[in-house]
């Protein structure tokens, strides 16, 4: 049964290459903030650019790591039935607790497709490993249909979990309807959870959240509540975490000699700038992923402060944890150096 919070964990990296220590400091801080689990490589991993061999080894030191102390989760989906089905041999042999599998991008399947040429495959070759649909529309532009998750669940005893990040209320409703009350529905969307969990329908179990990486125990803390039927508690520490929420992915409205466009810092971009910030041990996003605008990088420093000034207690596990000063960091310009575009205008 997965519940409560599941930390879609960023990937660090250090002149170009995985850092690998620093992965195992974040997977500690995890552990250290008791989350009920560690999704290794998914989107906010940055999965799409790490190469096949860095992605398996990823997935090897975060399976080892939560061996016995917390669920791993690995993110072994792709466009390929066949990459996906080593992927997932992979994480079965170093001992991940499930496979996540993102909705196959760019060739776009029919749900038809996903179910039978991707998801049951899969599932049927590795009984042994929880299988996760990982349902995001917006990112894949294709989507495993409630119905076909339906007919997943009644065929594999493997597969009765989804990361549901479709934003579509009434596809949340329609899943359980289809599924029924055993199969186990975790948000992909931090600001949706608390709707997610306390509508009388969907009944989501958990998160698989990307702020948590920020505030694993506060996120935990929420989703436990939220489980335990305590509303009015988890409602409090849901309006505490709200501004890390809104940071996900950035918009911001640039000025160039043709007009104004929009600005979209992309998940984990400004997740990740803000755990640099921080002072944790992240390093930049791999290209093309690059750094934020001034503008951008005000937003997330705007969200940050708001918690730090309102609720201090959501960062104080970062300050002990890695030794750092968080108020002295959130105000000192001179770390913000490398982290920023100098302007949105100019030559590349």
């Amino acid at each position: 049964m997965f519940n409560r919070c599941y930390t879609a964990l960023v990937t660090p990296f250090k002149d170009h290459d995985v850092d690998f220590e620093a992965l195992e400091k974040l997977v500690e801080f995890q552990i250290a903030g008791g989350v009920s689990g560690i999704l290794a490589v998914g989107t906010t991993g940055e999965s799409p650019t790490l190469t096949w061999e860095e992605h398996n080894e990823v997935i090897r030191v975060v399976a080892e790591k939560c061996k016995g102390r917390s669920q791993s989760i690995a993110g072994t989906g792709s466009n390929n039935t066949r990459e996906t089905m080593e992927s997932t041999g992979h994480a079965v042999h170093v001992g991940a607790d499930a496979a996540l599998l993102v909705d196959p991008y760019y060739n776009g399947p029919s749900s038809l497709e996903i179910r039978r040429e991707y998801v049951a495959p899969v599932a049927k070759k590795f009984p042994q490993i929880q299988i996760i649909p990982y349902v995001i529309p917006g990112r894949t532009g294709a989507q495993l249909f409630p119905e076909d998750l339906a007919i997943l669940h009644k065929e594999f005893p493997n597969m009765s979990t989804v990361k549901e990040a479709t934003g579509d209320i009434e596809n949340m409703r329609r899943t359980r309807e289809c599924c029924g009350e055993d199969f186990v529905i975790l948000s992909g969307d931090d600001d949706m959870t608390f709707t997610m969990m306390t509508d009388p329908v969907i009944k989501a179990s958990g998160v698989i959240s990307v702020s948590s990486n920020i505030a694993p125990q506060a996120a935990q803390d929420m989703t436990t509540l939220l489980n335990r039927g305590e509303q009015a508690e988890a409602e409090k520490l849901m309006v505490a975490l709200k501004p890390l929420f809104g940071i996900v992915t950035v918009k911001t409205q640039e000025d160039t000699p043709h007009g104004t466009v929009t600005c979209r810092a992309r998940n984990p971009l400004a997740t990740k700038t803000l755990m640099a910030i921080l002072g944790m041990p992240v390093g930049p996003c791999r290209q093309p992923l690059g750094k934020m605008t001034k503008k951008g990088i005000e937003v997330v420093l705007d969200a940050a402060r708001t918690v730090w000034r309102n609720n201090p207690e959501i960062l104080k596990p970062v300050a002990d944890f890695f030794g750092v000063d968080i108020e002295a960091r959130l105000n000192d310009e001179s770390i913000l150096a490398g982290l920023t575009y100098d302007r949105y205008l100019g030559p590349s």
